[in-house]
């Protein structure tokens, strides 16, 4: 009797253990993301995914009474990562583009991008008018690889005009080679980039003015809804432009 009541008693425990950790891993909220894109996401010393994004998405999950975690991915597998199911939401300084919604929903905006070109101190590229001919660096799957990479006839330059890399330093660094003309990418992470290789600049003429947000699965409307609930949440309590300014000063 006393063994059948041991054994009872060692069942229910796992039960409830079981139960607890099935518990605390449904309230996970995990985060796609690329962390080589400052000042929105990038690792620190201590080998921590840090940034907007990365405190953004914090914010919402304490909203939302949920763990963040957070995994580092190719930017141009994040919203395969996001349809499968592989990850709840993927923030990495995404742009919102009609290509996109068709395949993930978009939260409300959260912050707004600018697409810039880097080029050698004394490059002969003055302009975004003088891209024409020139070989183009790229971070994979982003909206400045999309632009450049389209037809001359829809204002792209084709796909032989593009070298497209991993990231935007790779990017960078190839600039500072000499292997591609000019790197196309997103304002701020180009002034750090900037910042860290001498003897390069960012020309004064904006390529493109987009909208980041926040991509979900189509059929997680849930998260969706509660994810945007929490966004405006942090919108009015200040908390979002207190969160961008910590990383982004105001000019």
């Amino acid at each position: 009797m006393k063994k059948m009541l041991a054994l009872a008693l060692a069942v229910l425990m796992a039960v409830c253990v079981f139960a607890g950790c099935a518990q605390e891993a449904e309230n996970v909220l995990t985060m796609g993301t690329n962390a080589a894109f400052p000042p929105y996401e990038m690792v620190d010393e201590n080998n921590k995914i840090i940034g907007i994004d990365a405190e953004i998405a914090e914010a919402v999950a304490a909203k939302l009474g949920m763990k963040l975690e957070i995994k580092d991915m190719a930017f141009d597998s994040l919203i395969t990562a996001v349809s499968s199911g592989a990850i709840d939401v993927a923030l990495a300084g995404m742009t919102v583009t009609e290509e996109r919604k068709e395949s993930v929903n978009f939260s409300d905006t959260y912050a707004t991008g600018i697409q810039v070109v880097i080029v050698k101190e004394d490059s002969e590229i003055k302009t975004i008018d003088d891209l024409e001919g020139k070989k183009i660096g790229v971070q994979s799957g982003t909206t400045g690889d999309i632009y450049c990479s389209d037809s001359p006839e829809n204002g792209g330059y084709g796909e032989d005009a593009v070298a497209r890399y991993d990231n935007g330093a790779l990017a960078v660094q190839a600039l500072a080679n000499g292997q591609v003309d000019c790197v196309v990418i997103d304002n701020e992470p180009a002034k750090a980039f900037v910042a860290a290789n001498e003897g390069l600049k960012i020309l004064e003429t904006e390529f493109a003015i987009e909208d980041y947000a926040a991509a979900i699965a189509k059929e997680n409307t849930e998260l969706l809804e509660s994810f945007n609930k929490a966004l405006s949440e942090l919108k009015a309590e200040g908390k979002l432009d207190e969160i961008i300014g910590k990383y982004i000063k105001a000019e």
